[in-house]
Parts: structure tokens; C-alpha cells; sequence
């Protein structure tokens, strides 16, 4: 199946009892035994496995091209659940530009844990060659970041986790399975916060896990049902219904976010412009290489570098509601300095750039035309 067909029918089958379409939501924490041990069926405790969440998590499998998808009660669950894969004396290198959570846990909750991690620019490949060592067991990375819009080359750092035998995990969280697939290039685990673009209507918290190796993927699947971060069975409903649609949405969300890239690009009151869809973006050619459209997340600065700018604009936006979280088909705009990253520490958001003047868009399936209009009006406030 070509990927449209497989967001709709991918690992997907009518429900055998009832001939039902849509998968049943089972809401139902527990199976019949015919005998003790004996389950009638295939399920016998909702905490190990629902065939609601087994439906969303053969979706998952299907549209990142694995062999095993997991679906966790958040993006944050599904990390932890990967990280519990290790022990002291451990190390992980990680992308110095990471979503605000992921790093608190990282520096926070795993700090006394005696795995240590690294924070590197994945494009200077000598220094991060120049971390890896026999305690070396995890590579995590973002493409494209958050909130910097920054990329990687997941080939080539394929290529050298590979030949280490190290594994290289990447949260394909803002570029989903539609504009790139990172198993295909050579990744170990996708990662996504399906909170976003898979779940797609901002009603949900969710997380997933998606593999190639089956045994890693049974791995994984005892560490969920042993800590218990599983996504209940309606939320896996709505994440299941969500991708369904995500190559429409995510379509839009493209075209959108190249008209508003290009808007914000000539303005006067722009300093720079984060979106890797632009041929001044320095890992543009990067992005046309591994992905196949730039998506619907915009990031920019201001000329006067002002954060009183910065939260005035995000004041006056009417179309765009200024709010946590993206991937929604509505129009987000956040202030990731004080709000998603306000959880890294100042010295360290200004080592990467997320400077006090950022502000990042998540650009929906609006009209373009309106959503210019209202960023054009907020500009004029300020």
C-alpha cells in the first residue's frame, strides 16, 4: 500500500464479531477465562493488551513501515518507557536543541539514576563521534526540533550508531510519517507525541513507540505492561481515527506553513525566519533529502529582539490562539521561552537560541489568507 491507502486501511481489519468498520471502543478492563489461564480469547487484562489500543497500535506499525507499534498515555510515557531500557554507568547522547519535557526528564528525572547524558549539535558529526564509547548505549534525536526547526541527518547517523551497534532513536514527532520515515533510514525507535499531528484534533494525550526488530519491540512491550503507561481504549480510538486523516491534514498544514514561512520571511519586522522549507534555512538541503514536504511548524524572531514584542503579538492574535501543544487543524501560537521550554534553564536556552524574542507558530488547515491577515494585524500592534 502506497501511505494514503495505508493511513486509512494499514494493518487494519472489520471487526470479526460484528463486521463493525471502525474498531469498537472496548471499554473494558478485563477478558473471560474459560479455565484459570485459559483467556477465551486473545486478551485477558486491558493493562497488557485492548483491541482497541492492539487496532491504533497496528496503524502505527503500518504507517512508519515497523514491525511493532506501542501506544503510551503520553509522548513523555513512551520516552520514559525507552529509557528504561538502561542503567547506571550508561550513557546517551542526545540533540542539544530537545522539547522542553523530553530534557527535564533527561536532566531531572533520570539525574540520579548514574546514566549520563550528552547534549551535542547532531550536525558536527566529529564531536559526536568524539562522545561515543563503550558506555555508549542510546542516541536520541529530534528532526526537526523543537522549537528551532534544527535537523539531522538520520542516514548518517545511522550509519555510525549501526556500525557501534548502538541504538538511534528519533521523535519524528513534527515531521510524522508523512514527510519522513526513519526506520527506512536506518533508525532503531520512532518516537512520536501522538498528542499532535496523529491524534490531530487536540483532544487527546498520547504517546507511541514504533520498531523494525521484533525482540526489541517485545522488550518494550514488557516494560510498558510492567510500569503501566498504556493509552486507555477510547483515547487510542480518537488517535486511530486521527491518522486516518493525516495525509489530508498534513497537506494542508504544508501548503500553510510555506505561504506563512514566506509571509514572515519578507517582513519587515522579522528578524529570522525557522523552517526548513526555505532556501536560506542552513539545513534546508538536509530536509529535501529525508523528507518530503517541510510541514506546518513556523518559528521567528524579531528585528528588534524585544520579548515585550514578543508577548505583545502573541497578545493581539485572534485566529491563532496562543496556547501549549501543536498539530492541531486549528492555529497554535506559543512563546517557548514561557511556556513549552520554560523548564530549560535561561543560560541553556540562550546556548541554543531559544532566545526571549521566539515565538512558534503551528501553522493549521485555516485559510492562509486569514491566517496572514491575523498575523499581520498583530504586527501592526506592536
Amino acid at each position: 500500500m502506497k501511505f494514503n491507502t495505508k493511513t486509512i486501511h494499514g494493518g487494519q481489519h472489520h471487526d470479526p464479531s460484528t463486521g463493525a468498520v471502525m474498531p469498537p471502543v472496548y471499554q473494558t478492563s478485563t477478558f473471560v477465562q474459560t479455565s484459570p489461564g485459559k483467556p477465551l480469547g486473545d486478551y485477558e487484562y486491558s493493562r497488557a493488551s485492548n483491541p482497541t489500543r492492539t487496532a491504533l497500535e497496528n496503524a502505527l506499525a503500518s504507517i512508519e513501515n515497523g514491525t511493532r507499534g506501542l501506544a503510551f498515555s503520553s509522548g513523555l510515557a513512551a520516552t520514559d518507557c525507552v529509557l528504561r531500557s538502561f542503567k547506571a554507568g550508561d550513557e546517551i547522547i542526545a540533540m542539544d536543541d530537545l522539547y522542553g519535557g523530553t530534557y527535564r526528564m533527561f536532566t531531572r528525572i533520570y539525574k540520579d539514576s548514574g546514566i549520563k547524558f550528552h547534549f551535542v549539535d547532531m550536525n558536527d558529526i566529529d564531536k559526536f563521534k568524539s562522545l561515543i564509547n563503550e558506555n555508549t548505549k542510546l542516541v536520541w534525536v529530534e528532526t526537526p526540533t523543537n522549537p528551532l526547526m534544527k535537523l539531522a541527518d538520520i542516514e548518517e547517523i545511522a550509519k555510525i550508531t549501526k556500525a557501534k551497534k548502538i541504538l538511534f532513536a528519533v521523535d519524528n514527532t513534527f515531521a510524522t510519517p508523512y514527510l519522513q520515515k526513519p526506520l527506512d533510514l536506518g533508525a532503531d525507535i520512532v518516537m512520536h507525541s501522538a498528542t499532535k499531528y496523529l491524534g490531530g484534533h487536540s483532544d487527546v494525550i498520547a504517546g507511541a513507540l514504533i520498531v523494525k526488530d521484533e525482540a526489541l519491540g517485545e522488550q518494550l512491550h514488557f516494560q510498558q505492561f510492567a510500569t503501566g503507561a498504556t493509552l486507555g481504549p477510547m483515547d487510542s480510538f480518537l488517535v486511530l481515527r486521527g491518522i486516518k486523516t493525516l495525509h489530508l491534514r498534513m497537506q494542508r498544514h504544508c501548503e500553510n506553513g510555506e505561504k506563512i514561512a514566506a509571509y514572515l520571511d519578507k517582513h519587515p519586522k522579522v528578524k529570522t525566519v525557522y523552517y526548513p522549507g526555505l532556501p536560506s534555512h542552513p539545513f534546508h538541503e538536509i530536509a529535501k533529502r529525508q523528507m518530503s514536504g517541510f510541514g506546518g511548524m513556523v518559528t521567528f524572531t524579531f528585528v528588534s529582539g524585544k520579548k515585550d514584542d514578543a508577548i505583545r503579538f502573541l497578545e493581539q492574535l485572534d485566529v491563532f490562539t496562543l496556547a501549549e501543544s501543536l498539530g492541531g487543524v486549528e492555529s497554535l501560537a506559543n512563546h517557548p521561552a514561557l511556556m513549552t521550554h520554560a523548564s530549560i534553564p535561561e543560560d541553556k536556552r540562550k546556548e541554543i537560541g531559544i532566545t526571549d524574542d521566539l515565538v512558534r507558530l503551528s501553522v493549521g488547515v485555516e485559510d492562509a489568507e486569514d491566517l496572514i491577515e491575523d498575523l499581520e494585524q498583530a504586527f501592526n500592534a506592536i
